[in-house]
């Protein structure tokens, strides 16, 4: 039975960088990666395969930087793992024994069994599978008339890039009164499900799906809880994903009540030198202190590279108490990304808020490429501390959420932004004379009583 200092099962974003972390830091390290297909995909790349990609071949994702370093993969199922004599075994009968264990196990489809016809032939889920994306790739080339169930990130982005097919008709079905509506504000998930109708996706909010209808197996049409009923020959699932913790369980770690493995700070189980990161861990909200259920791929490499720093021994800090959570995407051309609170999410946490928002363009003066852009903050009433924010417009909203994030989560308050020294360009950003997220601070500003 040959032993490992380190075992990472997965081979998703949080256990390559986990890997490629930790070897770099401990080079001298024997490390073994488990993976279950030969190749892998970039998760948040799934929803372009089906037009703008042309395919999974451009969407390719592997371990090779973990390899490069010295580290070993092997593909194959870890079939079950003993914690008391630190040691795994694969479906086929091989045994590895390992001095430190990590689960980068991911996240899985939500299967909804509570819609009657879920299992029919040609309903379809977004999983995050190569080999399963590709067959699914084929299966829809034929297929004209296709309904996608769930108005969230994944659930739209499908919608929009199977719609850019000329030759098929694609219904979204969202239950609740807006698209993104768990991760934008109010305003920002109606500015979204807007810019959403205005493609080739029939987009219908606040209604749900009763029943997938069959004939012979297959899938025929689905019945909506206002009695319409729409035709179809495929359906596409796309409600939710899960954490992946079926070995986890067992193998018997402690899962919290949203099924993901109890980790502390530095992503440590209660078991000795075993650790879980990325979807499958536990995730607690930066500005609530509450177990939280984020499963993204920019928070797991987060983790990750914590992780592998401290696989043996903590070496560096982490600088995060908490997760925050960062949205991004872009619809028909439009960029929106969110961050921490917004006027929805805060009523729910009870957290009390100021807001304003400034709209200009994304250049000084206008060019053929300039684009519109909006910032709105969130902010504390008394001290000004920035809670959270949205942007929406250009392509440069994706890295402006980025900057609010850092703002976030170190507490930089409106008062500061004032003189947030920044470099300005007319090709490159807006006007320093009203740069936009010096104009929202300036907003709050005026709302606090001093």
């Amino acid at each position: 039975m040959k032993k490992y200092d380190v075992i990472i099962i997965g081979a998703g974003p949080a256990g390559i960088i986990t890997g490629v972390t930790a070897k770099k830091q401990q080079p001298e390290k024997s490390m073994l990666m488990f993976k279950e297909e030969e190749k892998g995909l970039v998760p948040c790349g799934i929803p372009y395969v089906f037009n703008k990609l042309d395919g999974v071949d451009k969407n390719v994702m592997g371990p090779k930087p973990f390899v490069d370093l010295g580290g070993e993969v092997i593909t194959e199922k870890v079939a079950k793992i003993n914690l008391e004599n630190k040691s795994i075994v694969t479906e086929s009968g091989q045994e590895f024994e390992w001095e430190k264990l990590v689960f980068a196990t991911g996240s899985k489809v939500v299967n909804p069994t509570f819609i009657p016809g879920y299992d029919l032939n040609n309903v379809f889920y977004i999983k995050k599978s190569f080999n399963y994306i590709k067959q699914i790739f084929e299966e829809l080339k034929s297929k004209k008339n296709i309904v996608v169930i769930g108005g969230g990130f994944i659930g739209a982005e499908v919608a929009e890039q199977l719609a850019l097919n000329t030759d098929k008709n694609v219904t979204l079905i969202e239950s609740e009164d807006f698209c993104f509506s768990k991760a934008f504000s109010k305003e920002l998930s109606r500015i979204a499900t807007e810019t959403l109708s205005e493609t080739d996706v029939n987009v219908k909010t606040t209604v749900r799906v009763e029943k997938v209808n069959g004939v012979d197996g297959n899938v025929s049409s689905i019945l909506l809880s206002n009695g319409d009923e729409i035709q179809c020959d495929a359906v596409i699932m796309a409600i939710g994903y899960k954490p992946n913790t079926e070995l986890a369980k067992n193998a018997g770690l402690e899962l919290n009540k949203m099924g993901a493995i109890v980790v502390d700070n530095y992503e440590r189980t209660k078991v000795k030198d075993v650790c879980a990161v990325g979807d499958c861990s536990q995730t607690v909200g930066f500005l609530t202190g509450r177990i939280d259920n984020v499963m993204l791929a920019s928070t797991a490499t987060a983790e990750a590279r914590v992780l592998g720093h401290n696989l043996f021994g903590i070496k560096i800090r982490k600088s995060f108490s908490g997760t925050l959570a960062v949205f991004s995407t872009e619809i028909n051309g439009v960029a929106m990304a969110a961050a921490g609170v917004n006027d929805s999410n805060a009523v729910e946490a009870n957290i009390k808020y100021l807001s304003a928002s400034f709209s200009d363009i994304d250049t000084h003066p206008t060019f053929e490429e300039t684009s519109p852009l909006t910032v709105k903050l969130f902010a504390s009433p008394c001290d000004g501390s920035i809670l959270g924010g949205e942007v929406w417009g250009g392509k440069s909203a994706g890295e402006i959420i980025n900057t609010i994030s850092l703002a976030i989560q170190k507490g930089v308050t409106v008062f500061e932004l004032v003189s947030f020294q920044i470099g300005s360009h007319p090709l490159l950003t807006g006007a320093p004379t009203k740069t936009i997220l010096i104009k929202a601070a300036e907003g709050i500003i005026s709302q606090i009583k001093r």
